[in-house]
């Protein structure tokens, strides 16, 4: 069983993706009485139109969760007008703080898979709370970072998605790490096809598009949506796919004791392996540039020195 904790936008986008590609039974717990338990019952609907034979459920009451194999987190608050990356990170902190607690409760055994922002931050939160093995605690960024970037290079080549391999590591914020240099086209790689200027534009784009989004909608939650799909299938499938989440460093990259986003290979214990790649002296800077300002934000919550 997966549950997913928050039954709002993203949370709801997610079972709904879930749902549609039959990947397991789904549990929604909220807070909120009554909205869990009408996702549920809607998604129950919309499985029977996909002919898609899983149970969705909804609760209020976290005891439900016990016995998930995989556990998403949603839950927590949007950033809105007035309020600074602080406060959001001071109020999430609290939130996400009492909801690991009750991971750590009622699913003992659970991979556990941070969708709050900040995510870096949060995924580090949620890991400490618990203290579930590095492994089983982790975070989705580097993925949704990673489709925006794609989506970027075939529009800049007038190629099909499909052609396209990306790369995105660092931070999931403005100090994000587009790689260039590890992104290919059709097995070409990028760089021979793209001048080094319009690569920079390109990566730019990426750290601004999603700030775009959120300023014409409000919020993010198809991509972010398929993006923990595509996670959630290589980790209940056993796929070993290598994909960027916020993962536990403990000396890659020169960096210990943060979650941050770097390549992984993604199974059934989670992650499985961090892959480190060989950064130039420009992209390393980048990265710890990132990393410093986790840092930073962390020791203001009084979780790193």
């Amino acid at each position: 069983m997966i549950t997913i904790i928050g039954s709002g936008r993203v949370g709801s986008t997610i079972a709904s993706q879930l749902v549609a590609e039959s990947v397991d039974d789904l549990l929604l717990v909220d807070i909120i009485d009554g909205l869990p338990q009408g996702e549920g019952l809607d998604l129950t609907h919309m499985a029977a139109h996909y002919g898609s034979d899983v149970e969705v459920t909804g609760s209020n009451d976290y005891r439900d969760m016990t016995g998930s194999n995989l556990v998403i987190v949603p839950a927590g608050l949007a950033r809105k007008p007035g309020m600074t990356r602080l406060d959001l990170l001071q109020k999430n902190t609290e939130i996400i703080t009492k909801i690991s607690e009750k991971i750590k409760e009622y699913a003992q055994k659970a991979i556990v898979m941070m969708i709050t922002n900040p995510l870096d931050a949060m995924t580090y939160v949620a890991l400490k709370t618990t203290g579930f093995p590095n492994n089983r605690v982790f975070g989705m960024g580097g993925m949704l970072d990673l489709a925006r970037f794609t989506s970027l290079i075939a529009g800049s080549l007038g190629v099909s998605y499909e052609s396209v391999q990306s790369m995105v590591i660092g931070q999931h914020g403005e100090a994000m790490l587009p790689l260039p240099r590890f992104s290919s086209v059709g097995g070409i790689p990028l760089l021979d096809m793209i001048g080094e200027g319009e690569a920079n534009e390109l990566v730019e784009k990426t750290r601004k598009v999603a700030a775009q989004v959120i300023e014409m909608k409000g919020a993010t939650f198809y991509a972010p949506a398929k993006s923990v799909a595509d996670m959630v299938q290589s980790i209940v499938r056993d796929k070993k796919t290598v994909i960027p989440v916020s993962a536990y460093l403990n000396g890659e990259y020169g960096v210990r004791d943060l979650c941050i986003g770097v390549p992984v290979v993604l199974g059934n214990n989670g992650v499985e392996r961090v892959i480190e790649l060989k950064l130039n002296e420009q992209e390393q800077t980048q990265f710890m540039k990132g990393a410093t300002a986790l840092k930073s934000a962390l020791g203001q919550i009084g979780l790193h020195k």
